[in-house]
């Protein structure tokens, strides 16, 4: 696609303009943020931008022109590890969707104001992946490059791009090597310490930085309704709506503090459902006092915490807008979130390219109806090209009154500029020893004996370690040792795992000891004389079961969800 012209001088006078302000309270060697090795990047720290981001915001966008502030409401994938150069799968997997090979053309060619990072693989059973049909993450090394390289292609007046991923941590994880990882969300729910889930979160949120990512879709704010939603399961932070609350406004403030965008999701809450909206649209029949009560407390905690994104889910709120999916419903999205809740910062789809959008509308209608719903970024659009024309299209007929694209843009610039004031964490940072240490805090946090002694020795001789993978066997088994606890092949007091995924087929009934290190609701049909729930199944996770099971740490953790016939804590 030929850039117009008026494009070239629209942004070239923009850019000019702001720049010079920019430059006006100290520029680095590029204008841009430090970063230290990272390329492409100066090493002077990021020079703050005068003025208010409101304000910047509002200043460009009388200055971009239609094609521009398109872009700016569009945060597509764009697939391969390097920003100029791919592999020919990537390639064709971009031109399908974009109609160019590189992420970098990509980012040009449109105009974008956001890209997404993803990975097909994800975490363990990761319910998500299925939208992603390859990968643009491999290793910490490469996001950082990466990153370095979309900036250099994407930057607007020396604003940074939005560069985002789903790091919920637990089953859904884009970023899963070479970080320091926390446990589920039902982990830091179990840890039920507000302070410690700031603290990890702003860990967290300081790595994602130091890679280069500054938007986080997490956490999830979803208040589960009981063990039949095997959907959004343990990537909650719990059952109680006062709790998940406290919970969502503490990782807001710790990943933001971090200079990560928070965006707490699925609005109105997906705790209530058992079908996965990524392949259906689920139909949310609370009653509307049920759904002010029960679904929106996180959201309004997020609120008051000033999260700068909330996504909207792929819900059908039947007692607001019935047959509709939050993500186009402008009672939800403009009467709800906007009047009621008095939310005022970006709201961001789901995934566009998900079965209840694609199964209805095209990419153009979707996209329009996105916009006119209340979306300000539109996430993962299947095809970009159709999602950019049916914009253009829409706004040229009066379909899509200017004005809502030029809010919509306003909100994502002025997130882009608030986000330009916070300098890049060298990549020493990542999973530093520091970092480590508040991982361990959280594993150890989040154990929980739900039957069994609280205190002293759990095993004693030799221990078989059965369930679970491979891995989670290796470093539990290493970590025993290290405590002092032999562990053989055969014989010996058995310790069961079980995870994501597992049936009660699956389960050793009769084991001494049983770990649960997902959802703990398997565990309620064991005869286990103790059953703990680690809540986590990072290798740290497996290093707090050690402790607890070899006597050198007590288990402080409480359920933050109801096991049949257990209590949250036998302590």
């Amino acid at each position: 696609m030929t850039r117009p012209s008026r494009t070239s001088r629209s942004l070239s006078v923009a850019a000019a303009v702001l720049a010079g302000l920019l430059c006006a309270a100290g520029c680095g060697s590029d204008g841009g943020s430090g970063g230290g090795d990272h390329p492409g990047r100066s090493a002077a720290p990021t020079p703050t931008p005068p003025g208010d981001p409101a304000e910047q915001a509002a200043y460009l966008v009388r200055h971009l022109s239609d094609a521009e502030l398109v872009g700016q409401v569009l945060m597509p994938v764009a697939y391969g590890y390097r920003a100029d150069s791919v592999s020919k799968q990537s390639a064709a997997h971009n031109r399908s969707i974009a109609g160019a090979d590189t992420p970098a053309q990509i980012v040009r060619r449109y105009h974008l104001g956001g890209l997404m990072l993803v990975n097909e693989g994800g975490g363990a059973g990761d319910p998500t992946a299925q939208t992603n049909p390859t990968s643009n993450i491999a290793t910490p090394g490469q996001v950082r490059r990466l990153t370095g390289g979309l900036q250099q292609a994407g930057r607007t007046a020396g604003l940074p791009m939005l560069i985002g991923t789903d790091q919920e941590f637990g089953t859904v994880l884009r970023i899963g090597t070479g970080i320091s990882p926390l446990p589920t969300g039902l982990g830091v729910g179990a840890a039920h310490d507000a302070k410690l889930t700031r603290t990890a979160w702003a860990m967290a949120g300081s790595e994602l930085a130091a890679l280069g990512v500054n938007v986080d879709f997490a956490p999830d704010a979803d208040v589960l309704g009981g063990p039949g939603n095997t959907v959004i399961g343990s990537r909650s932070f719990g059952s109680d709506p006062t709790a998940v609350a406290g919970q969502v406004s503490a990782a807001v403030g710790g990943l933001q503090s971090a200079g990560v965008a928070a965006s707490p999701k699925h609005f109105p809450g997906h705790g209530h459902t058992s079908t996965d909206s990524h392949r259906a649209m689920p139909v949310l029949t609370q009653s509307r006092a049920q759904l002010d009560a029960q679904d929106l407390p996180p959201f309004e905690a997020a609120i008051r915490a000033g999260s700068w994104l909330i996504m909207a889910g792929h819900l059908d709120v039947q007692s607001i807008d019935p047959g509709v999916p939050a993500t186009l419903s402008h009672k939800l999205l403009h009467d709800v979130l906007r009047g009621q809740l008095h939310y005022d910062g970006v709201v961001v789809s789901d995934a566009l390219n998900m079965a209840p959008i694609t199964d209805r509308y095209d990419g153009g209608q979707a996209a329009v109806h996105a916009l006119l719903a209340g979306n300000d970024l539109l996430l993962e659009p299947p095809n970009l090209t159709a999602a950019q024309h049916g914009l253009l299209a829409a706004l040229k007929s009066g379909q899509l009154p200017r004005s809502r694209l030029v809010e919509a843009a306003r909100r994502v610039l002025t997130l882009r500029a608030r986000l330009a004031r916070f300098g890049q964490p060298a990549a020493s940072t990542v999973h530093s020893a520091a970092h480590e240490k508040v991982a361990q805090q959280v594993a150890a946090a989040a154990m929980t004996v739900l039957r069994g002694r609280c205190s002293g020795p759990l095993v004693s001789g030799t221990v078989r370690l059965t369930g679970g993978t491979e891995q989670k066997r290796a470093w539990l088994a290493a970590a025993l040792r290290a405590d002092g606890v032999s562990v053989g092949d055969s014989g010996g007091t058995q310790v069961a795992l079980t995870g994501y995924g597992d049936t009660t087929a699956d389960l050793a009934p009769d084991a001494a000891v049983t770990v649960a290190m997902d959802e703990p609701y398997l565990v309620a049909k064991v005869h286990s004389p103790t059953v703990l729930a680690s809540f986590g199944a990072t290798k740290e996770s497996m290093g707090a079961v050690a402790d607890v099971l070899a006597g050198k740490a007590a288990a402080p953790g409480r359920s933050p969800v109801d096991v049949p016939g257990l209590p949250r804590s036998a302590c």
